[in-house]
């Protein structure tokens, strides 16, 4: 059974936060410098390294020339996945890329009151990997939300790295997705080796300048170890969820809303948050009756009962708090009024909004990115966006009128802190003689 948590005191929120961050802990420090030993193999070893631990992490063994998918089997893939699925990856895609369109910033220019021209522009970074999850399930949403805001902001080439399966092989729905999102560059490696493989190279994989996407707790480690050689988007950690529901949700959706969550991953987490205890009863008593049919139910079973928390308060005006102490990756909020509760909350990924607005529809066809920060990050970061495959560049001119408004306050900055030659450089243009030193 999922942890219980009844009341609104300052003890019960106390309990919430102890129950919260004791879920998450800190990592694996094995997991992490078994993936820092294995990036650095290939750093050191390429290609030969690459395929040595594909084969022995993977079970599959490749030759050198069989790791790219040749590109006209991916430009071959939607014709092959069922036209049903074809048409629900053309409205996802559609529906993300109007969506991030929204965010594309423009560039500024404009002279200020002492005749500087200031301002700033926006280029993309020229290649970014995509790290695609394999594993126990095939992810197509994922190529989407990863490679459709980098094609909006402009990039250039966009290299995927996922799991190869039994023979080497890569699923036709994830192909499919990559052609439609513009992807004719695909790598059948993964793991923290696929990681290492894009930040330094390996035989015929070229380096990116960064890598995003998802992936297991090797991959995270190793998109960690890799930092500073190329960028990253975000250490991903386990999924979650918290939902907020009054008396007027189904108990049966919210049940599925939260084991949506939980069948990601046994440390992924739930938590429902309600101000009706016949209503948490009604939820939970759905939960375990789902149990009993739900094909992924092992995995599932174990992310409830062991991360799962239902915290009863006497109201819901407790909720904005209880949500910015959790950061949750997705927040679902089914109850009458949700957009009161949203507007009070500071920390979370993404919000749902209303009882028919499950995180589900947001996995896949809502528009907004599902690439999500975890593990409370939502009190510091965003989630995917074209701005992680932008570069910002100031632009910053001064003629004679704004460098005689501007330069003496420099020189008194400059000689200041000490830095003789940064005054020497901005007084000289001024018409200033020399130092004699």
């Amino acid at each position: 059974m999922p942890t219980r948590i009844e009341g609104g005191g300052p003890e019960s929120i106390a309990r919430f936060a102890a129950a919260v961050a004791g879920r998450r802990g800190e990592g694996d420090a094995a997991v992490a410098a078994e993936a820092a030993a294995i990036a650095a193999a290939v750093r050191d070893g390429g290609e030969r390294a690459l395929l040595d631990y594909t084969e022995r992490l993977d079970g599959v063994r490749l030759a050198p020339a069989d790791m790219r998918v040749p590109p006209e089997r991916i430009a071959a893939a939607p014709n092959r996945i069922d036209p049903r699925l074809r048409g629900a990856l053309a409205l996802a895609a559609e529906r993300i890329e109007l969506f991030h369109r929204g965010q594309m910033p423009a560039d500024r220019w404009r002279r200020d009151s002492s005749g500087a021209g200031i301002g700033e522009r926006w280029s993309p970074i020229r290649a970014a990997g995509l790290y695609v999850p394999g594993g126990t399930a095939a992810y197509p949403s994922s190529v989407l939300m990863n490679a459709v805001p980098a094609r909006v902001a402009g990039v250039e080439r966009l290299a995927m790295v996922t799991p190869p399966r039994g023979g080497g092989d890569v699923p036709l729905a994830v192909l499919a997705a990559a052609h439609m999102a513009g992807i004719d560059e695909i790598w059948r490696v993964g793991g923290a080796q696929a990681v290492a493989a894009l930040a330094w190279g390996a035989g015929p994989i070229a380096p990116v300048d960064k890598i995003v996407g998802p992936g297991n707790a090797w991959v995270a480690a190793a998109k960690r170890f890799v930092f500073g050689t190329v960028g990253i988007d975000s250490i991903a950690g386990p999924s979650e969820v918290l939902i907020v529901a009054d008396s007027t949700a189904e108990p049966r959706w919210i049940a599925a809303d939260l084991l949506a969550q939980a069948e990601h991953d046994a440390v992924a987490q739930s938590i429902l948050v309600t101000d009706d205890a016949a209503f948490a009863d009604a939820v939970e008593a759905a939960v375990e009756a789902f149990l009993e049919t739900l094909p992924r139910a092992a995995i599932a079973r174990a992310s409830w009962r062991d991360r799962g928390i239902v915290f009863v308060a006497p109201t819901l005006d407790a909720a904005p708090a209880l949500i910015d102490i959790a950061a949750p990756e997705h927040l679902q909020i089914a109850t009458a009024e949700p957009r009161a509760i949203a507007d009070a909350v500071g920390n979370a990924g993404a919000i749902f909004l209303g009882p028919l607005t499950p995180e589900a529809i947001g996995d896949y066809v809502g528009g907004t990115n599902h690439v999500l920060p975890t593990s409370g990050a939502a009190r510091f970061s965003s989630g995917l966006s074209v701005y992680d495959f932008l570069k910002r560049t100031s632009l910053l001119e001064c003629g004679a009128e704004a460098l005689a408004a501007l330069g003496p306050a420099a020189v008194t900055l400059a000689e200041a802190e000490g830095l003789s030659a940064h005054a020497l450089s901005v007084s000289m243009r001024l018409g200033r003689p020399a130092p004699p030193w």
